[in-house]
């Protein structure tokens, strides 16, 4: 009989990958409810009376977009106004649930991550994509070129994010115990 030389699989290793199946879960989740409270609060925001008209990004683009045009023109193609309206958001739902994974497969490997509802996660994401990362790769303004409120608004947005991703993640992780 042979015998693999491939490395077997140890329950940690199982458990990693249930914590990604379910951090991937939380994060697609926590994108489409993080997008319905940005939807819900700009509605209630515009609604209010001597309401100003909100200022467009540079070019009326948000990052998501921006990404998604950098990701194509680098293969030759350039993004139509409708297959922006696509790609912004599948960008979007796309990094959610990717870090969402990556925050399922740590949360396996040191429980303590975990602490906090999700909080912490949905706050350091912010301070990593929306502060740091956007800004350093063009795809948005610097922080000190972002007025207070957005910044209040944008980490209030990741908040929502952490902590649906936690519940989801959760709820997954025991379905899959």
């Amino acid at each position: 009989m042979l015998k693999s030389h491939m490395p077997r699989s140890h329950g940690h290793d199982g458990a990693v990958l249930k914590g990604i199946a379910a951090g991937l879960a939380g994060g697609l989740v926590a994108s489409y409810v993080m997008n319905q409270f940005q939807a819900v609060t700009r509605k209630v925001a515009d609604s209010g009376k001597g309401r100003r008209k909100r200022k467009k990004k540079e070019d009326g683009e948000d990052a998501t977009v921006r990404t998604a045009e950098a990701i194509t023109e680098a293969f030759g193609h350039r993004l139509t106004k409708q297959e922006k309206q696509v790609a912004g958001p599948a960008v979007h739902y796309a990094f959610g649930a990717t870090m969402g994974g990556v925050y399922g497969a740590l949360a396996e490997l040191s429980p303590k991550l975990a602490a906090g509802g999700g909080l912490p996660f949905g706050t350091a994401l912010w301070l990593a994509a929306d502060e740091v990362a956007v800004p350093a790769l063009g795809l948005g303004k610097k922080p000190a070129e972002t007025p207070a409120p957005l910044h209040a608004y944008a980490l209030a947005s990741h908040a929502v994010y952490g902590l649906t991703a936690e519940i989801v993640r959760r709820a997954v992780r025991r379905a899959l115990h």
